[in-house]
């Protein structure tokens, strides 16, 4: 099978209608098992490496740089990492790929600097995601995707929401103070045995992928001449943007993780601003989003069927919205004819936050889902997975590098967030007015384009 060689739909229709009978088993259980470890120690190593950054006056800008410098690789290598991934078995990527997470984690002990090494931990996650998610298709028919999705992504939610509470722990007074009492060689500081503990539990992550098992799905040998890989890659792109289904899947998704990944960070720098929180208090919040957004993701995967994802293209426009609406909650607000606020801000924070992860966990999975389903029937799993993280990647190096922009520029933070939410909900009507154009258009395409996803379903 030549490198460029597209899946026909019928083909893929008739193996997944085949598989339907298929049950989870015990190789996506150990692909959960990895992915928490791994998810878990990078997020809490974003929370230490604010910390390791410092106070000082330029450490704002290499703060908000941690989002873009995590997603670099990601851009760079997209063409070749889809085609690494399937020319190899999916479990030993991702074995690679964590021991690559621990390699960037010695860097932090060297004189390079922090945003290089964290970079280079982006590399390992670059790598980590095609196989993930590809391995996905192979291990599971296309009915279970969804439910598969939920599941994934309600895990790595819930490794989110303890990822940034361990991160935080870490760097907070009472282990501080706990690792200040250790005298171990090369580490200077109680950074420094945080970032220790967060590599074994990336070993730990390696060790697990290797229990994967490899699965019936042919390998596609890489090319020798890499300018194939490169055509071939964007050849996928483009299969996918003019694919009716695929394109608003695909910019929906793109949107979505531009904004979030960035959210992440303004979230720390609103909970300071606005509820005069330190970074150990502000990364409780961020766990708060991802609890809603984990229900939300549940939920979802139980609801929701593919035939049904475009539907969520409403609730993606009030998201923006509502990240619009987070600047009415600070410690200061005041209220015409009432005069200062009597409820505390984070007594609002904490429901308003649980509401706007709820959103778009019900948001993602669906339409996660969907482009998984149309990639998987248009390239296969792991080029359609890199062409997907090729567009989100780039859309969260892309507003990424504009907040540090802004950062450095002295903006304020609200400013920020207005602008955010303004893109997100401005955007998502463009593509909702995209597939209601689509619709009118190219019915009898969308029409049988649903019915397939349908009986996929059923």
């Amino acid at each position: 099978m030549t490198s460029n060689k597209m899946y026909t739909e019928n083909k893929d229709t008739k193996a997944v209608i085949n598989s339907n009978n298929a049950s989870m088993g015990r190789g996506f259980y150990t692909i959960m098992l990895a992915q928490f470890c791994s998810s878990l120690a990078d997020n809490a190593l974003f929370v230490v490496v604010v910390k390791l950054l410092g106070d000082s006056p330029d450490s704002d800008w290499k703060k908000a740089a941690l989002v873009p410098m995590f997603a670099f690789f990601y851009v760079l290598l997209a063409p070749f990492l889809g085609v690494f991934a399937d020319s190899r078995p999916k479990g030993k990527v991702m074995s690679y790929s964590n021991l690559i997470k621990v390699l960037g984690c010695f860097l932090m002990f060297t004189p390079i600097s922090p945003l290089i090494a964290f970079a280079v931990v982006g590399l390992g996650a670059a790598a980590y995601s095609p196989a993930k998610y590809g391995i996905l298709t192979e291990l599971l028919p296309t009915s279970k995707l969804i439910k598969a999705n939920g599941w994934i992504e309600g895990l790595t939610i819930l490794s989110i929401i303890l990822g940034v509470v361990l991160g935080g722990q870490l760097v907070g007074d009472t282990m501080t103070s706990y690792f200040s009492l250790i005298d171990l060689p090369y580490l200077d500081t109680p950074e420094q045995i945080a970032v220790v503990i967060l590599l074994f539990i990336y070993a730990l992550a390696a060790l697990f992928n290797r229990g994967i098992p490899r699965t019936d799905a042919p390998l596609i040998p890489m090319p020798k001449n890499q300018l194939i890989v490169i055509k071939d890659f964007f050849k996928c792109n483009s299969a996918l943007w003019t694919d009716k289904l695929g394109q608003i899947s695909l910019a929906t998704t793109t949107l979505f993780w531009g904004v979030s990944a960035n959210l992440r960070y303004i979230v720390l720098a609103w909970a300071a601003v606005s509820l005069s929180y330190d970074t150990t208090q502000a990364t409780s919040l961020v766990a708060v989003v991802a609890i809603g957004t984990a229900f939300g993701a549940v939920y979802a995967s139980l609801k929701m069927r593919l035939d049904e994802a475009p539907k969520v293209m409403n609730l993606a426009v009030l998201m923006g919205l509502l990240i619009i609406a987070m600047l009415a909650i600070r410690n200061d607000v005041t209220l015409p004819f009432i005069g200062e606020f009597q409820v505390k801000a984070l007594w609002l924070a904490i429901p308003f936050l649980i509401v706007l992860g709820a959103i778009g966990g019900f948001i993602v999975v669906p339409m996660n889902a969907l482009l998984q389903h149309r990639g998987h029937s248009l390239m296969g799993a792991g080029r359609s997975i890199a062409v997907q993280n090729f567009n989100e990647q780039a859309c969260i190096l892309v507003l990424g590098f504009s907040y540090t922009f802004a950062t450095g520029a002295g903006f304020p933070m609200y400013a920020t967030l207005l602008s955010f939410g303004g893109l997100v909900a401005g955007m998502m009507w463009l593509i909702k007015f995209r597939h209601h154009y689509n619709l009118r258009h190219y019915s009898k395409d969308l029409t049988i384009l649903l019915n397939k996803a349908r009986e996929i379903d059923h």
